[in-house]
Parts: C-alpha cells; structure tokens; sequence
C-alpha cells in the first residue's frame, strides 16, 4: 500500500493522462488496449476529446467567490459534484477488485455509480459496498428470459435506476483487440493464447493479482435459464442478438417500475422518442467512440438533443471528459451531469479504489478552480453566457 500512495500522491499523478500512464505500465496490452481503444481509425475516440478544445471559456473579471457549490441533482439524487460513473465492461479484468471497489469509491464521493451487465462482480455486492445511489445498465445478453432475472435481482438489491444502451445492435469492431488476442486470451485453448503470453509474463503484478483472484470471471448478472453465469469470452457474439429496440423499451417499462435512462443517443429526433417512450433521462453518448466510427462528438450532439427535449426530461452527456473544465462546457452546453468512463477506469486499473479515488479527486478539484476562475458561484449558475462556441455547431 504505501507504493501504491506513492504513484497516486498529487507530485505524481497530476491528471488523469497520468493516471493513463500508469495504468498502461500496470496492465498487459490486450487489457489496457481494451480500456484504452477505439473502433476502426479511432476518428470519433479522438474527437470526442478534441472537441471540448473548440469550445472557449468566457470569464467574468472582478469577482470574488467565496463559497462555490458543486452540487447538482440527478434523477432525485444529491451528488456532489455532477460527474458520475459511466458503466465499464470487463472491470474485473483491470484490477480483482472491479466493480466493487468503484462503487465503493464512488459513494464515498457522493456520486452515482453505474454498473455494466459485462461485469464480473455479483450486482448485489456491488450495491453492497456503495453508500450511494448506484443505477444498473442492460444488455438483453441471454434474452428476455435472462433480462428479467436480472431485473428482478437489480429492483431487490437495490438500484434505483436502469439504464438502457441502444447503440449496439451488434460489437463495433474495436481494432486493437483482434490484434492483441483479446479472444484468445480470454478463451478456454492454452494453445491459442502462447503467441500473446510474453507480454501477459512482462506484467507479472497484474498477472498474480489476475490469478489468485480465479482467472477469467464468468458474467455474474447474465444467468442464462438452465446454464448459469455466461461465459465471458461469449460477449461479442452475444451483442448480435441482443439488439434493444423502442418495442423492448416498452417492455422493460411494464418490468421496471423506476426512472428508466436511454443511453447512446446522438440525434434530437431519437431524444424526442425516448420521452415519448417513458424514458426520465437520455445520455448523449457514442459509446467512447468504440461503436461506430465517425459520428459526431458528444460534446457537439449535445446541444441538438437539450434543444429537442426542451426541458421534458435531463440531459446527461459522456464522451472525452479527462478534466473538471471539460465538465464545466458540457454542464453550460444544457447536460444537468456528465459520466465519465475511461476517466475513473485508468485509475482503477492503475491502483484499485485508491486509483479511482483519485480520479475524482482530480476531477472535483478541476471544476471547483474552473468555476472561481470563471466568476461563477455555483455549477447551478452556469450557462452559455460562460462560452465561446464556433458557429458551425450552431447552438441557440
């Protein structure tokens, strides 16, 4: 322990690309590019970040901010500050403890954590080990049959919110893992996995923690009637029948009786759908541009969709956010919160709850000293008044 507060002290770990760094020393290739990658060129994965560099901060001179509050509301629930944990597949890979120890971290922050179906650790004990709201993201992997089961486990455990990704009619091709041998290696074959093992061998921390901690974790929220937990390697192929659609949304409505977000939305007229299907919230998002290549940055999608619901339901954003001003921009663009993946994963696959921690340290302090500087008192005070958009994107 006391290395590891060494690598996340604040001389070290400055930013999040730190952290990135330090995770990419920590993990083997193929679990840190899974992370780290995008699909085909990466177009989108790139953008998403470089698009908040075109949106300019306009401050206000001469003001003195003596308290400046960072609360918000997210679908009834105080957070601290308007950032929350995006849901991350194969969590448990990064580091043994996965999505427990995020969770965790996440509550003791005082925000919302939110769990992915493509994870290792049982959703009760996820729900356990947070003192916060935690919210549960569905995949139909399974079927119907499998999706009602975990359900019901979510409304028993207690999660008080679903959210529904609608992006991924099939798994976008995410180039990077072809050629590490993600599939390999976490396949059953010794014998396909020797071409990839020197590396697995050059990380041997990661590879002790990985084994004692029982090799490749079957998906304990995907219990298929009859065979039990799926198998993970299985994902992939699974996603192709797994396909949500605005029909299955109505079904979920009839088994779910909370607040119910649509996550993967890019256009006004989908966002426009979704409230008229029942949805609380939708989230702006491209899935971290690991879908499909060459669609708009949330950043700039963001506007449209805010527009589009006009105030009917909140807007939360995810895509690119790596700094406190980053979620200052989106929060005057109209998202009431943001939720950030990659971010708290690098720290997670970096140091565990520790790593995360310090993400959102990181990140909370960002946007307090983004705010004082800007002149604005209180993330709920701010607007477009504090921007410089091109006028390409055409916001009103």
């Amino acid at each position: 322990m006391p290395s590891t507060n060494r690598a996340l002290s604040s001389s070290q770990v400055v930013n999040i690309e730190d952290l990135r760094r330090v995770a990419q020393r920590r993990l083997p290739k193929s679990v840190f590019d899974y992370l780290d990658g995008g699909a085909e060129a990466e177009l989108t994965l790139a953008e998403n970040c470089r698009a908040f560099r075109d949106v300019i901060f306009r401050p206000r001179g001469a003001v003195a901010v003596a308290d400046c509050s960072l609360k918000t509301r997210v679908l009834g629930h105080e957070l601290s500050f308007p950032a929350m944990l995006a849901p991350v597949g194969y969590s448990r890979l990064m580091h043994p403890g996965g999505e427990v120890v995020a969770a965790r971290a996440a509550g003791l922050a005082g925000t919302v954590y939110i769990l992915s179906t493509i994870s290792g650790h049982k959703m009760e004990d996820v729900k356990g080990g947070s003192a916060g709201p935690v919210w549960y993201q569905l995949y139909l992997l399974g079927g119907r049959e499998a999706a009602e089961g975990a359900l019901d486990r979510a409304r028993r455990a207690g999660f008080s919110a679903l959210v529904i990704t609608v992006d991924t009619p099939v798994a976008g091709l995410r180039e990077r893992d072809p050629r590490n041998g993600m599939k390999e290696l976490l396949g059953p074959s010794l014998l396909a996995k020797i071409p990839y093992m020197p590396d697995i061998l050059a990380h041997p921390g990661w590879l002790a923690s990985f084994l004692l901690d029982g090799g490749v974790p079957k998906l304990q929220n995907v219990v298929l009637p009859g065979k039990g937990p799926m198998e993970l390697v299985d994902v992939a192929a699974a996603l192709s029948h797994a396909v949500v659609t605005w029909e299955d949304l109505r079904w979920i409505r009839e088994l779910w009786s909370g607040p119910i977000v649509v996550k993967g939305l890019l256009r006004g007229d989908d966002a426009r759908r979704a409230v008229d299907e029942g949805a609380a919230a939708v989230v702006v998002s491209n899935h971290g541009g690991r879908q499909l290549d060459s669609v708009s940055p949330t950043l700039r999608a963001l506007p449209e969709v805010v527009a589009a619901v006009n105030g009917q339901v909140e807007v939360l954003m995810d895509g690119g956010v790596r700094r406190g001003s980053d979620i200052v921009k989106a929060i005057c663009l109209g998202a009431r919160a943001v939720l950030m993946g990659r971010a708290y994963a690098y720290g997670l696959a970096a140091a565990g709850q520790a790593g995360v921690s310090r993400a959102l340290e990181i990140l909370r302090c960002d946007l307090e000293r983004t705010l004082r500087l800007l002149g604005c008192p209180s993330v709920a005070a701010l607007d477009r008044s504090y921007l410089e958009v091109p006028p390409a994107w055409n916001v009103r």
